[in-house]
């Protein structure tokens, strides 16, 4: 239960995004100020420091905070409303105490497949060759919300699939719920005026346009003219003033066009405000260690966002290089899950094992099952957050993870015994880990 000081800090942060309203560059100091007053002691200080600096020195990340006032208004104070009142200090609480009274993981964001079906059929994806098409029902995402609020839970994504073959869907969960913030991973070709209209009336759904770089390397993977067709979904976005983003994998193939500087303005200039990087993960029958970054690949990449978030003002999160952040491994409920469209409930989007689902268990249950009891025993997985998948890293903790709780493989084709995985990845591991072992040190 939130105490009446939390609710009181509830209410006046909902009154200062008013107040930021009439003069974001004159009224952002003094907001921050009152932040540090209220704000619980410790309460994501290293957050509320950088946005401090940057105001100081109006660098690259305050010309970011003044694209946000670019936004539909509405649209921009319901974002702040249920990610940094209700997903981060309401439920933050709220997920402590569960975690601690129940003894599980309690996750702060939800990732789910509504459907496993696709409008597109790109080379080598699972999705454009399962026959059956697989989905969670409304009710079954419903439950899931519901579930995950009571546990202090106001975030939740989509993947698939394609997501937005149920946009109908989606927008009426965004309607059921309108104190949680959505977000899918997306292709962007469903993206049209309807649904952008949808949008600003729902006020609480944002989408994260999959891309592997320019043209070429897009349409030889997706199709002739799905690029023009992303762009025309980013343009469309950018009119209606919604806050979009980007998901790109990075692999050997691609990493020096998704780290280039003309891919970055390409994408300041279309209107996204963040991009999420995603290691190449070589899982399930179509993997192709091949695609695997370098040693030497994968640190000048690194390098390169890292110099970028001195400059560009896009907020990037680089998932397999930014464990400094949160601590090694945010999967298996420590930060996030993941639900398939069978209602496998996995530790990981990248991790198709399972010992729980949810038409068979509550939510919490899942959370109590052996697989994330184990991750929630061993993580973080290395003491060097250059290391920190139980997969790709560290892929025996995986193995013998699997092993010693019985999980089953859930990947929807082609049962995978982890042994098989961990043959895959521990060549990669192996060469990786004295490039991370130096960078760590040097780090410090």
């Amino acid at each position: 239960m939130s105490t009446i000081k939390e609710k009181m800090q509830g209410l006046v942060l909902t009154q200062a995004l008013d107040y930021l309203e009439g003069n974001p560059e004159e009224n952002i100091p003094k907001l921050m100020a009152l932040m540090d007053k209220l704000l619980p002691q410790g309460w994501y200080e290293s957050q509320r420091s950088a946005v401090r600096t940057a105001i100081q020195e109006k660098n690259n990340w305050y010309q970011l905070i003044l694209r946000l006032y670019d936004l539909d208004p509405a649209v921009r104070k319901t974002a702040l409303q249920n990610l940094v009142i209700n997903a981060s200090l309401k439920g933050s609480a709220i997920q402590e105490a569960a975690a601690e009274e129940h003894q599980c993981n309690v996750p702060w964001a939800i990732l789910m497949d509504p459907t496993s079906a696709c409008n597109l059929q790109c080379v080598g994806c699972w999705a454009a060759e399962y026959g059956s098409r697989l989905e969670l029902t409304l009710d079954d995402l419903d439950s899931i919300v519901r579930q995950g609020k009571e546990l202090g839970t106001y975030m939740y994504l989509y993947t698939g699939g394609e997501p937005l073959v149920r946009k109908g869907d989606i927008l009426e969960l965004c309607r059921m719920h309108p104190d949680c913030q959505f977000l899918a991973f997306t292709n962007g070709t469903l993206i049209d005026e309807a649904f952008c209209q949808g949008m600003l009336e729902v006020k609480n759904f944002v989408p994260a346009i999959s891309l592997e770089g320019f043209q070429e390397a897009n349409d030889q993977r997706r199709g002739q003219g799905t690029y023009d067709k992303i762009r025309r979904a980013m343009g469309l976005l950018k009119a209606h003033k919604l806050p979009f983003g980007i998901s790109a994998c990075y692999t050997s193939q691609n990493w020096e066009t998704i780290s280039s500087e003309a891919f970055f303005d390409m994408l300041i200039g279309e209107g996204a405000l963040f991009l999420w990087l995603f290691h190449y993960m070589p899982v399930g029958g179509q993997a192709q260690p091949a695609l695997l970054p370098t040693p030497d690949q994968r640190e000048a990449f690194r390098s390169r966002i890292q110099a970028f978030r001195k400059t560009k003002a896009l907020f990037t999160v680089d998932f397999q290089h930014d464990g400094q952040y949160v601590g090694g491994c945010i999967a298996g409920g420590r930060k996030y899950l993941h639900i398939n469209a069978k209602g496998d409930v996995e530790p990981c989007a990248f991790i198709h094992y399972s010992t729980a689902n949810i038409h068979e268990v509550s939510l919490l249950e899942a959370l109590q099952s052996p697989l994330f009891q184990a991750y929630r025993k061993n993580q973080p997985f290395h003491e060097n957050m250059l290391r920190p998948c139980p997969m790709l890293e560290n892929p025996e903790k995986l193995r013998d993870m699997v092993r010693e709780t019985g999980a089953i493989s859930t990947e929807y084709e082609t049962p995978e015994d982890p042994e098989d995985l961990c043959d895959r990845c521990r060549p990669y591991a192996a060469a990786w880990a004295p490039t991370a072992e130096r960078l760590w040190e040097k780090q410090g």
